[in-house]
């Protein structure tokens, strides 16, 4: 396509094109983080309402279609649910771990004594819903499902109240959501993987090993560590723990630094010449200048950055809004749910969450560990830890793991009814408190 106008003005950008106008605006629509939240809202609504229609029946034996590979005797195949939680959710683990490692390294959380707060949160979030869980039903199974926070869901529910909460707590919650899942997957490795398989679990060993390895050599090609992270999660898929893991332990090798600094890249963009002449060869010094202005201007970007934007889109509107609908689905019907796990869920997540938040919290800050921003008042972390009761996502995934089939529906509907009530709680806390700074401020 020919480009239009020959001002500076227009010269300086790239050419614009009739798809522009709506490739442009759906790339600005789905870099809203807030929506993944509405997306993962409809699909979870969409789940409830087909296993509560005429269709259920059609719609659960959906989800247990067989897909998979046979050669001979050997077959390599699992349900449909199975491949969304094995296989897809390992991206959405992945994307956490890079999410995490770039707020390590390039992010809020560089400073440890601001990270202190986040992770000092999380720990918290994890343990003590965890240990009311136990108190309410000793030694039950399942404990492991009221640890999480759902990341999508919070960072939505914070979106309703717009400018009214400061931006410190967002990233409060999201630092704590994304450690809470870390955890979380971790807890899935260690608790509910089933026999371990020695060999396997060593060939992974290897497989991690050589990432950094590669790294370090200068392998960049992105194709070549997709291969790697493939023979991980097939490694550890062998071994018996939960081959999710290897998302999280990919993500965290990631590399955080560019490859080309700024410098370097002004000084090749300056090499740049506009209107290159090649011969047949296709091979001048002009072709081979362009070349690798477009490289230097790629690795600009850390590794972690990169894959972040890449990968966001899909996670957020395709694999979370799969997931529930592969597992949020269950029959309202209260009459075959057992109440005492339904319960024991509801409460863990709805007092435990912000108890444990709070708790913690105050103990980092106390013990000189961690530093409280001034915004994030005592009543706004209240409220924050209210919302973190939000486990929906993550509550789901360990559910499906951890509780019988007698007993799923019972967990799940703890599970919703746990996330409904503690955004409703968590927002009117917040609400309350930021209009209450409001008033004092005027």
């Amino acid at each position: 396509m020919a480009e239009h106008g020959n001002s500076t003005f227009d010269l300086v950008r790239l050419p614009q094109e009739f798809v522009d106008r709506f490739t442009n605006p759906l790339a600005r629509f789905l870099s809203i983080e807030t929506l993944g939240g509405a997306v993962l809202l409809v699909a979870t609504v969409a789940a409830l309402a087909l296993a509560n229609s005429p269709w259920a029946q059609v719609f659960a034996n959906l989800w247990e279609t067989s897909i998979g590979l046979r050669f001979g005797p050997v077959e390599f195949a699992r349900s449909l649910r199975d491949w969304i939680n094995d296989a897809l959710m390992t991206l959405f683990f992945f994307l956490v771990a890079v999410e995490l490692k770039r707020e390590l390294v390039l992010g809020e959380l560089s400073s440890m004594r601001v990270a202190a707060l986040s992770i000092s949160a999380a720990v918290g979030g994890m343990l003590v819903p965890a240990t009311i869980y136990l108190f309410l039903l000793p030694g039950a199974a399942g404990w492991g499902a009221v640890m999480a926070t759902d990341t999508a869901f919070v960072i939505g529910a914070l979106a309703l109240l717009g400018t009214r909460i400061p931006q410190t707590l967002r990233v409060f919650m999201l630092s704590l959501a994304i450690v809470d899942d870390i955890g979380a997957i971790l807890v899935v490795a260690v608790a509910y993987s089933n026999d371990i398989v020695w060999p396997a679990l060593l060939g992974a060993g290897v497989a991690i090993a050589a990432i950094p390895v590669m790294a370090r050599a200068g392998v960049r090609r992105v194709g070549v560590y997709f291969m790697a992270g493939c023979v991980v999660w097939l490694a550890f898929d062998a071994s018996g723990v939960h081959a999710t893991i290897a998302g999280v332990i990919v993500g965290l090798l990631t590399p955080a630094r560019r490859w080309v600094s700024d410098k370097r890249l002004y000084a090749i963009l300056n090499q740049v010449i506009a209107h290159p002449d090649p011969d047949d060869s296709g091979r001048t010094k002009d072709r081979e200048t362009l070349q690798a202005a477009a490289i230097a201007a790629r690795e600009s970007l850390a590794p972690v950055e990169r894959v972040q934007m890449t990968l966001h889109p899909w996670v957020d509107f395709f694999v979370m809004p799969l997931f529930a609908l592969a597992n949020a689905g269950l029959p309202l019907a209260v009459s075959h749910l057992d109440i005492a796990v339904t319960a024991a869920v509801t409460v863990a997540l709805v007092v435990g969450k912000p108890v444990g938040v709070l708790s913690f919290c105050w103990l980092a800050v106390r013990t000189g560990i961690a530093i409280r921003p001034a915004e994030l008042t005592w009543g706004v972390l209240a409220g924050g830890g209210a919302i973190a009761g939000i486990s929906f996502t993550m509550a789901l995934f360990i559910a499906d793991l951890a509780f019988p089939d007698d007993l799923l529906d019972s967990a799940k509907m703890g599970i919703l009814l746990a996330s409904v009530l503690a955004a409703a709680i968590g927002l009117s806390l917040l609400a309350w408190f930021t209009k209450r700074k409001r008033a004092d401020t005027v």
